[in-house]
């Protein structure tokens, strides 16, 4: 038996599909000084008393990471640097490899304990332990 699809001729799907990436290989032979975005990889694990965040950063000096804590919301924020130097003589083909400013932020479930946060750095990778802020009292209002 066949499977048969119902076909929808104002949907925009297969046009968007057909161009997907259409013009991404005319953009990088465009310039040689076009660099694609940095992108931040994360893992992010839960326990019941903390949250574990690996966060890939390779190349960049310890310096140049920064790491800000509002509540439950954890933002890391890195800078890198290249060495654009180029020798008399010589013409760059292609540069791939970036060098700007790049961050990622996201929220957490529950609010993190700024005190006893720990941030580590080692081969490339920041690793995060973010123990859990203690639930505080809560307060119940009477309704008059």
């Amino acid at each position: 038996m066949s499977n048969l699809t119902r076909f929808d001729p104002l949907s925009l799907d297969p046009v968007a599909e057909l161009f997907q990436g259409f013009f991404r290989p005319m953009r990088s032979t465009l310039t040689t000084q076009d660099t694609e975005l940095a992108s931040m990889k994360i893992d992010m694990t839960e326990t019941d008393g903390a949250y574990s965040v690996k966060a890939e950063l390779p190349g960049v000096d310890k310096k140049d990471i920064d790491v800000q804590i509002d509540g439950s919301i954890v933002s890391i924020n890195a800078k890198v640097e290249r060495n654009k130097e180029e020798k008399e003589g010589e013409r760059v083909i292609r540069r791939e490899r970036y060098s700007g400013t790049f961050s990622r932020s996201f929220s957490l479930g529950v609010e993190v304990d700024e005190a006893n946060a720990k941030a580590e750095y080692k081969d490339g990778v920041l690793s995060l332990s973010l123990p859990k802020k203690a639930p505080g009292d809560r307060k119940r209002l009477t309704v008059s």
